[in-house]
């Protein structure tokens, strides 16, 4: 039984309520600290309801909040039926649920399946148990080859390390084996092959599911299943990490038998009224897709084409029409993004020359070419704005409702992030989009909280804070919380219709309703069609719809 009344709460039984949802991405250890120690926590989100209630959201989703000695941002996970002590307890979390549910908002928690942490229990009992024991079965576990099993197993190789092996004495293991681990060696890699993971994790949705979670984002939702068969399989250089066009049949990425995981984990799903709903994170040819959005298995998957196509009409437009017709396909619903915790801020991508390469950009610190810091703003708001009006959910990362940027020049020394620390320092890593959030225009952390921040902020935050924009009615605060408001009416048949318009830069799109949606790209200026305007991401200038604009407006 849920420890959650829905009749006590705003929420809705609407069983699709997920298929046109806004869901508000929170990076609990950058949101809010209520304690004072650098680190957001439970408490804090709690005391930012009303703020979430403001942006007129239909959910929130948690990054992982459970206990994590943080080797990869809290996704290496010691206990995933618990609260980690330094963001709260599961009576913090409860009191959180409760209170976004009473204001309507329903919530979401990362599940992260593939790995878990070298602290997990079950880890720990692996690397003290013997070869071949039940304990060792739970993650992969082999032998190395050369004279004396000095080398890795096979030439699979990890995100954020040379190699996907680990040799087990680097954990404290006697037994000269390797395991395996497709992120950080603090990660190692559950086998799926076993009944005994697949069971847990049941146990595990359960136990959120029953306190009232409405929806689960799953974490690398391709990866579980391997083709651990003998002898492992080498990959080859041009195979690498990247298995998307294997069909199905690759080493450890989007194989076919994943999905018997995921049609277990609907039939829990649809035991609650109404059914939870899941995500997947999957990087996956577009063509598979629908397998992880289908009715059968998780229900949806993230679509991230938005995040790297250029802000382009013509690009926007191919993008959007096979997004809306891949998720025909299985009777789901597109996913809208444009950031996330893995992502440059979109608002800085927007604002540099799309021919510069921004790795490269990052580890200048943000010196290396110039970015337009008004330009990108403006074209991320568009972008916003463009994609809140289509068909389908919208999934949006803390901060951008700011139009917060990139933060590029944190110092080496502060750097949490293994993309950077284990990868040879060849990639600046994502703590540049995890700075704690500005609430207050000045303070020691602009008000995140009273101990300082746990990522160094920067002194231009003050200006992209809550407390300055909401004195601005044309502020990307007040615009986002406007669309969001707006966009509760939108919520008709999932299909648009394309009107053409007499520039190649502007695209013109309505809905069933009669909405329409305009955005000028990169056009001069645009002239406004008739209609009553309802929102535009910039004001329009003697009747013209400048370039890095959207307009909504109806007829």
């Amino acid at each position: 039984m849920s420890k959650t009344s829905k009749k006590s709460s705003g929420l809705s039984s609407d069983k699709n309520w997920w298929r046109q949802a806004a869901i508000y991405q929170i990076y609990p250890r950058s949101f809010a600290d209520s304690n004072g120690d650098g680190i957001g926590d439970l408490k804090g989100i709690t005391s930012r309801i009303p703020y979430l209630k403001s942006l007129n959201l239909d959910a929130v989703w948690l990054s992982p909040f459970y206990p994590s000695a943080l080797a990869d941002g809290g996704y290496d996970v010691d206990n995933y039926r618990d609260v980690d002590p330094k963001l709260g307890t599961l009576a913090d979390f409860d009191e959180m649920l409760a209170g976004l549910h009473k204001v309507g908002i329903r919530v979401f928690v990362d599940i992260v399946p593939n790995h878990s942490s070298n602290l997990h229990e079950w880890f720990k009992e692996a690397i003290a148990a013997e070869p071949g024991s039940p304990a060792r079965n739970r993650y992969i576990f082999r032998n190395g080859r050369g004279t004396n099993g000095e080398l890795p197993p096979t030439d699979w190789v990890s995100h954020f390390a040379p190699s996907a092996w680990t040799h087990e004495s680097v954990m404290g293991g006697k037994h000269n084996q390797w395991y395996m681990h497709w992120f950080a060696p603090e990660q190692p890699d559950f086998n799926w092959d076993n009944p005994e993971i697949e069971k847990d994790f049941l146990k595990t949705l359960k136990f959120w599911a029953d306190r009232g979670v409405d929806g689960f984002r799953i974490d690398v939702a391709h990866a579980l299943k391997k083709d651990l068969s003998e002898p492992l399989r080498n990959l080859n250089v041009f195979e690498g990490l990247d298995e998307r066009g294997n069909k199905g049949k690759g080493i450890f990425a989007d194989r076919d038998d994943v999905f018997k995981i995921y049609r277990e984990w609907r039939k829990l799903f649809n035991k609650y009224n109404p059914p939870r709903v899941a995500v997947a994170e999957a990087f996956v040819h577009p063509e598979r897709l629908p397998l992880y959005a289908s009715t059968k298995t998780l229900g949806q998957c993230f679509d991230f084409r938005f995040i790297e196509t250029p802000f382009e009409a013509g690009a926007y437009r191919i993008a959007t029409q096979e997004a809306i017709e891949l998720a025909a396909k299985n009777k789901s619903s597109c996913t809208w993004t444009l950031s996330n915790h893995d992502q440059i801020r979109h608002a800085t991508k927007m604002g540099l020359n799309p021919a510069v390469n921004r790795r490269d950009w990052m580890l200048s610190n943000g010196t290396s070419h110039p970015l337009d810091v008004e330009a990108g703003i403006a074209n991320a708001l568009a972008a916003t704005l463009y994609i809140l009006a289509l068909p389908g959910s919208t999934y949006m990362y803390q901060g951008e409702e700011l139009g917060l940027h990139e933060v590029t020049d944190i110092p080496e020394k502060a750097i949490q992030d293994p993309q950077y620390l284990r990868n040879n320092k060849v990639d600046k890593g994502r703590d540049g989009c995890r700075v704690p959030l500005p609430w207050t225009t000045s303070g020691k952390s602009f008000g995140f909280g009273s101990g300082g921040a746990h990522l160094p902020q920067p002194q231009w935050f003050g200006k992209y804070s809550v407390e300055a924009e909401e004195k601005e009615p044309h502020s990307p605060l007040a615009i986002y919380r406007k669309a969001l408001e707006l966009r509760k009416s939108l919520q008709t048949k999932e299909e648009i219709k394309w009107h053409k318009t007499k520039d190649v830069s502007v695209l013109h799109y309505a809905r069933p309703n009669g909405w329409h949606c305009i955005t000028n790209f990169r056009s001069q200026s645009y002239p406004m069609p008739k209609g009553e305007i309802l929102i535009s991401s910039q004001p329009l200038v003697d009747g013209r719809i400048p370039a890095g604009t959207t307009v909504w407006f109806k007829k």
